[in-house]
């Protein structure tokens, strides 16, 4: 197989689904998000290890890679294959602790440089001029080698075709089980070992399965068979298989013999794999109709892997906003009590109520009023001039009540909001052992000062509607402490609906402050003051709550992430490129 054109967007499209899958975040606890992310990074493996270089090297010799379950015979099988003892069998478990990968000698440039399985280091290894036994052959890695791949060169290997000889897929290493695994989404072909009393066992038949789904060539040996049941099993294990949809698997079998001296099997009982093999090797054609048929079988399963990639980072967008959702509601419901609370009258009552009627005097005040406006407005004149101190106690009155509701109904929303994600997985996993119930530190003092700012920016109403020639003197004569004062009770007085001025629970006490302001700008302008003033405490309350809800939302920033859709069109790209081919 050559390399063409064609290959050149297939790899800008290889490239930009490896960064897609690299960018997927899957933070929430969701069901099946573990099993999500182990999938993301088994593709990205295979990405790395066997698509994009096979891709980038179509003329590489195929890689046929020798795996099976525990005691299978693997090594003894391949030592069988070339002839004399080059990888390492024993009963001792895990026997192959590192992969040896046999290659001829004008082979070597495919494999010494990155390639292929470009995370596994390399190590040059050589032959013993001398035969051992098996049981001395290849390296002996320790346990800090398990990532690196031993390089062997063999003239008895054919050229076009390599063996890799890997862990065990069922090991009681789960470094050596995962190794395997990746080396046999790495290979051009598989040959799958097994023996006549384990081939029904559930470990291999998942990979098997997994091989069955993209495509691959397997070659399956059963091992170890014993004369009298070879029919009898051989019968059963290739009904298995053509049942699973590998019925075109070619089956090998290696009869139970006696092993040599120097722990080998006897050339005849691997001589029909051995010139299988060769066939393979020596056919160009055939080969590259090996590569391409796993090839895309790959790339097609790559593709119902990023297909699930998009739909688990679709859920996970989901999750966030349904958890986001129950933050915002609980807030809003915050938002919307404490606009409720500044205009049923109920910051009327108690202080407030108390400073107020301190401010504006006792019966006479209303009397005043009622007699003679010009006579109220007198009185009132020098009752401000002379005793300003009231207003501002009335200011404050104001400020500590409205502080304590909107204090209290944003801690209603934080014990609301961390109820609610601590009864879903996803939220009690963002919030850990955090509690977020209640309000933030310095919750308080930002109130306070927020309550100051909205009756300072109320008293600048009060300025600014003042500064016409005619009411100038009338609202200096009050004062604007005083006119201030009265705005606020009139603003916590007023009805939803904004259709007029209605006294609230403290009866005449609010209408009092309502007449004293048409007094001075009129009612129209009254009307349209208070308006303002009761818009812009509810926009400020809103600001502080939704800075409350921040330090939920923070937590569910999944703007690192990847577009769903993104990942779906790049999923329905493969497709395209493996039915192309």
């Amino acid at each position: 197989m050559s390399s063409d054109n064609t290959s050149g967007p297939a790899i800008e499209l290889l490239e930009a689904v490896r960064r897609g899958l690299a960018a997927t975040e899957l933070p929430l606890a969701l069901p099946g998000a573990d099993d999500a992310r182990r999938d993301i990074r088994n593709a990205l493996a295979q990405l790395e290890d066997y698509i994009l270089p096979r891709y980038r090297s179509l003329d590489a010799p195929l890689l046929a890679v020798v795996g099976g379950s525990t005691g299978a015979g693997k090594s003894t099988l391949v030592n069988g294959l070339v002839g004399h003892a080059v990888t390492r069998a024993g009963a001792i478990r895990p026997t192959t602790r590192q992969p040896i990968l046999l290659h001829h000698p004008a082979d070597g440039r495919w494999f010494e440089d990155q390639r292929v399985l470009p995370s596994l280091s390399r190590i040059r290894g050589t032959l013993n001029p001398a035969p051992l036994p098996a049981s001395q052959a290849g390296p002996t890695p320790d346990a800090a080698t398990v990532s690196s791949l031993v390089l062997l060169a063999d003239t008895a290997v054919p050229q076009g075709i390599a063996l890799l000889d890997a862990p065990d897929v069922d090991s009681i290493s789960a470094d050596n089980r995962k190794l395997a695994g990746q080396l046999l989404a790495a290979a051009d072909l598989w040959v799958f070992v097994t023996t006549a009393n384990r081939y029904a066992d559930a470990v291999p038949w998942r990979l098997l399965l997994d091989a069955a789904s993209r495509d691959i060539m397997v070659a399956v040996v059963l091992d170890r068979v014993p004369a009298a049941a070879e029919a009898e099993v051989s019968a059963d294990l290739q009904s298995m298989l053509s049942r699973e949809g590998l019925g075109g698997a070619r089956l090998f079998v290696v009869p139970e013999a006696e092993l040599d001296g120097m722990g080998m099997l006897p050339a005849a009982a691997v001589e029909p794999l051995r010139r299988w093999l060769q066939e393979i090797a020596a056919d160009a054609a055939g080969r590259a109709g090996i590569a391409r048929r796993t090839l895309n079988g790959t790339v097609k399963a790559l593709a119902d892997r990023v297909e699930a990639a998009a739909q688990a980072a679709e859920d996970q967008e989901h999750a966030a906003d349904v958890l986001a959702g129950d933050a915002r509601d609980a807030y809003r419901d915050a938002a919307a009590k404490v606009l409720e609370a500044t205009r049923d009258g109920a910051l009327l009552r108690g202080e407030v109520l108390a400073r107020w009627q301190d401010f504006v005097g006792t019966g006479e005040f209303f009397r005043a009023m009622e007699q003679n406006i010009g006579r109220f407005r007198d009185r009132a004149a020098a009752f401000f001039r002379g005793e300003p101190a009231p207003a501002v106690r009335v200011e404050t009155a104001i400020e500590t009540g409205l502080q304590a509701v909107i204090i209290d109904e944003a801690a209603n929303a934080g014990d609301d909001a961390d109820g609610r994600w601590r009864s879903d997985p996803a939220g009690r996993q963002l919030l850990g052992s955090d509690d977020l119930s209640g309000t933030s530190d310095g919750f308080a003092e930002m109130a306070a000062a927020e309550i100051r700012a909205w009756q300072g920016s109320l008293m600048e109403l009060i300025r600014t509607e003042g500064q016409g020639k005619r009411t100038q003197a009338r609202w200096l004569s009050f004062g604007i402490n005083g006119l201030g004062a009265a705005l606020m009770i009139v603003v916590f007085s007023m009805t939803a609906g904004l259709t007029g001025l209605e006294v609230g629970v403290a009866g005449g006490t609010a209408i009092a402050g309502q007449r004293l302001l048409e007094a001075v700008f009129g009612e129209d302008a009254v009307r349209r003051l208070a308006k303002t003033a009761r818009e812009d405490l509810h926009a400020r309350c809103q600001v502080l709550l939704r800075d409350e809800q921040q330090r939920f939302l923070d937590r569910l920033d999944l703007s690192g992430g990847i577009d769903p859709a993104v990942l779906a069109g790049q999923a329905a790209a493969l497709r395209r490129l493996a039915a192309s081919a």
